[in-house]
């Protein structure tokens, strides 16, 4: 769905929402901002791979977001460890601005899982920047806690971040989790909006710029609310299965299944989680509408769901629920494989009337160049 859609479909969500609803966000108040500030932590426990992946957006880049390309954005400030050219004590001022109200309105995006300070009795596991008092380190909870109040919208950018990812599996020893976790998920950000989850391991490029581009135009007053799901997911991103909007679905449908890799068959044999993932990517592709998963010949291991990673491994294993719906769907797909490969088989004859020769056997019957029969009745316009 592209942005003027999306669009469409929040303002249909907004006509049925409670105003007097705590998690109801409200159009942003006040005069549009002629500069606004994106405050990216990446100190969460991660690989810095969403960072990376937003690079390869096109649909909008992280380039047309901060050089002013798209009309009716106020300018666009990013501060991403990563991406910006600023590093060390001056990237970091940024960070302090934001937390003395500076640099308001500003919208804090979070890369990677929260570990949980509070289980240990020394050290830290993830921070960022250093207390100039005390000359220890920031941990990410406490910029967390300092900067989500303030800021007009709070994203978690990837599934570390969204829902706790692989450092938040079972066994992990920091108590790591999604920023909802750690916040809790009435939070409300000072715009008034909920937590914005947009999950990928990485996110998917345009998936996070696209959202950024919505929270833009809300923060202009040319947006209301954005449509979340019950996991804070962007609705219009990841409203629909991988398998929906696969190209391997039909093969499912005629039970007509892959058993090794290489195959542009169904892959739901091989270990792929499509019928139950959340996710665009099949749709959408990973770069310029090229890439993901399944288009490539690879599964689908839900690693945009809030149950990634545990409830998906072993990742190569066919799916608990595979064999089962593989097993029902079969006969009827044997029968539907059969009919349709009876009906493409005609239909790739051409009709018997498409020959050479002295006869018009299509059916329709001259009257201006002699009978179909080569008798003698005359020709229209004509007398004996």
């Amino acid at each position: 769905m592209n942005f003027s859609k999306a669009v469409g479909a929040a303002k249909q969500v907004v006509d049925k929402i409670d105003p007097q609803h705590p998690l109801t966000p409200q159009k942003h108040k006040g005069p549009p901002p002629s500069d606004i500030h994106i405050i990216w932590i990446t100190g969460g426990l991660s690989c810095d791979g969403d960072s990376v992946s937003i690079t390869a957006a096109m649909q909008p880049s992280i380039e047309e977001l901060v050089m002013g390309a798209i009309p009716g954005l106020p300018k666009v400030h990013l501060h991403n460890p990563v991406l910006c050219y600023e590093v060390g004590e001056e990237l970091m001022t940024y960070w302090y601005m934001a937390e003395r109200g500076e640099l308001d309105p500003f919208v804090l995006v979070v890369e990677g899982s929260i570990p949980n300070e509070n289980i240990k009795t020394e050290g830290y596991f993830a921070a960022q920047g250093t207390n100039h008092e005390t000359g220890q380190p920031i941990t990410t909870c406490e910029w967390i806690d300092r900067l989500a109040p303030k800021a007009l919208a709070v994203v978690a950018c990837g599934t570390c971040a969204a829902y706790g990812g692989i450092h938040a599996m079972q066994g992990n020893p920091t108590g790591a989790m999604g920023l909802a976790d750690y916040l809790g998920r009435t939070f409300l950000s000072k715009g008034g909006y909920p937590i914005v989850n947009v999950p990928g391991c990485p996110v998917q490029p345009d998936n996070m710029t696209e959202t950024l581009l919505y929270l833009l135009y809300m923060a202009a007053g040319k947006a209301t609310v954005i449509p979340l799901d019950l996991q804070l997911r962007p609705t219009w991103l990841f409203g629909k299965t991988v398998h929906e909007g696969c190209d391997r679905g039909a093969y499912y449908e005629q039970a007509d299944f892959a058993h090794e890799y290489g195959s542009p068959k169904c892959l739901v044999k091989l270990g792929c989680w499509g019928p139950v993932v959340n996710c665009n990517v099949t749709k959408r592709g990973w770069m310029a509408g090229i890439g993901g998963c399944p288009n490539v010949g690879g599964i689908c291991i839900g690693c945009t769901m809030p149950g990634f990673p545990d409830k998906f491994m072993p990742f190569m294993d066919e799916p608990p629920g595979g064999s089962v719906s593989t097993s029902l769907v079969k006969p009827y797909g044997n029968m539907i494989r059969w009919l349709r490969h009876f009906t493409n088989k005609t239909m790739n004859r051409e009709p018997k009337w498409h020959h050479r020769g002295n006869r018009l056997t299509s059916g329709y019957h001259p009257t201006t160049y002699g009978p179909p029969d080569g008798g003698s009745r005359p020709m229209a316009g004509t007398q004996r």
